[in-house]
């Protein structure tokens, strides 16, 4: 892909084995990567989106999805820097696209950030995804959906929706998955900063992991 180009020149001129061996054991050797640690990385993509001008065009599916088939790493986070710009262009229509990517070389380093960011942006202003595709993400069997599910809401505050997070945690409450439990915890401490007695009572009132119960009341005692 022509737009690639610069960014793979780049990207290749900071080639360093030595760091991708320790960068890949951090990730547990799940990626290969190129060795470009990320304040290097940013330097890099901050003149990629420069010299390109990509960030002045509509939002360009086919670069994320050509930087997300890439073997290393590194392209999948310069997709995510990508779609973190690109916020405000977009649409409902991307939503499958980011189901996508959520359910491809899936890891918290790339779910994390499209949960709460971008799939957050979609269903806050377009909140009927949430029944149309949000929910079967909640109550399906996919491991990094089931989590996005838990999470979109992440940075909602006073306008989250509680009854839907509290009902999508009760859903998955029952998971032995360490991400899942995880993401329970982190949604319910963060939704503590806006309602803390809320969170209090539903954590007492509910049967949650040790793990979950134990992230979830940070900032409750």
């Amino acid at each position: 892909m022509e737009q690639l180009e610069l960014l793979v020149t780049l990207f290749e001129q900071n080639r360093n084995r030595e760091q991708a061996i320790q960068m890949e054991s951090y990730m547990k050797n799940k990626f290969v990567f190129i060795g470009i640690k990320t304040p290097a990385r940013r330097e890099l993509t901050k003149i990629y989106f420069k010299e390109s001008g990509i960030l002045k065009e509509s939002f360009q599916v086919d670069l994320v999805l050509a930087l997300w088939k890439k073997k290393e790493r590194e392209y999948q986070n310069v997709a995510l820097d990508y779609i973190e710009k690109s916020l405000k262009k977009l649409q409902k229509e991307h939503l499958p696209l980011l189901e996508w990517l959520i359910s491809t070389k899936s890891w918290w380093d790339t779910v994390d950030m499209l949960a709460q960011k971008a799939v957050g942006r979609i269903a806050m202003d377009n909140p009927e995804v949430i029944v149309e595709t949000i929910e079967g993400w909640a109550y399906g069997d996919q491991l990094w959906l089931q989590r996005s599910a838990i999470l979109f809401q992440l940075k909602y505050k006073a306008k989250t929706n509680e009854k839907l997070l509290y009902r999508y945690i009760k859903q998955n409450a029952a998971s032995k998955e360490f991400f899942i439990q995880k993401a329970i915890g982190w949604a319910l401490r963060e939704y503590s900063k806006t309602n803390p007695l809320s969170v209090k009572q539903f954590i007492a009132d509910n049967a949650l992991p040790k793990l979950s119960v134990r992230e979830g009341s940070k900032y409750l005692y």
